[in-house]
């Protein structure tokens, strides 16, 4: 059967095809490694239009070269300079290995003065629990707190009760309003 070369015979349902279907995409992730390897690979230096042409060969469309060169150069794993009207880019793997030293060296940093930040805030707990040891005078102190504390805002509650009838709201709004008035006057001609 070469006119339907995916498909078989078969007599008692007729002719059976079996579709292939089309290669799904290189994920960003994927692009991202394909066009590394063509810096590793050549050790040598890139205009973009070169890595337009290398990239179909490892299987990144030429739209999206571009793209991927850009995150592979904002992430420092490929250099780019202009020289004249060229740019050219480029990524030796003795770069990749002193980037990941330097990544490297930085974590350790984070970590040590992670480790010291820890030992600090315990010794701060230890040493702000050393006057907080449970004992019948500390629980009656707490307790004569949270008295006084609810004292005090039912006393505020209070206050806001009576803050309308307060003599200086009072002469506040009664200045308010003359001021209106005169306001009022002027601007209707004195008919107030």
């Amino acid at each position: 059967m070469d006119f339907w070369p995916d498909c078989s015979v078969d007599f008692i349902f007729g002719v059976v095809c079996t579709v292939q279907s089309k290669k799904r995409g290189l994920s960003l992730e994927e692009k991202r490694e394909k066009m590394l390897q063509i810096f590793y690979e050549s050790q040598d230096f890139f205009l973009l239009k070169e890595l337009e042409k290398l990239g179909p060969r490892k299987g990144v469309i030429t739209q999206s070269v571009k793209d991927v060169v850009q995150s592979l150069v904002d992430d420092d794993l490929v250099s780019k300079d202009k020289i004249g009207t060229s740019v050219y880019f480029w990524s030796l793997p003795s770069c990749a290995g002193n980037q990941l030293r330097n990544v490297y060296r930085k974590l350790e940093s984070d970590v040590q003065s992670s480790k010291r930040r820890l030992a600090e805030l315990d010794d701060q707990c230890s040493a702000l629990k050393k006057g907080r040891e449970e004992s019948d005078e500390r629980e009656e102190a707490l307790s004569n707190l949270k008295k006084v504390e609810k004292k005090h805002n039912e006393l505020k509650d209070e206050m806001a009760e009576y803050a309308d009838n307060d003599p200086a709201a009072f002469e506040a709004m009664k200045n308010a309003i003359l001021v209106a008035h005169a306001a009022a006057n002027r601007w209707t001609g004195g008919n107030y």
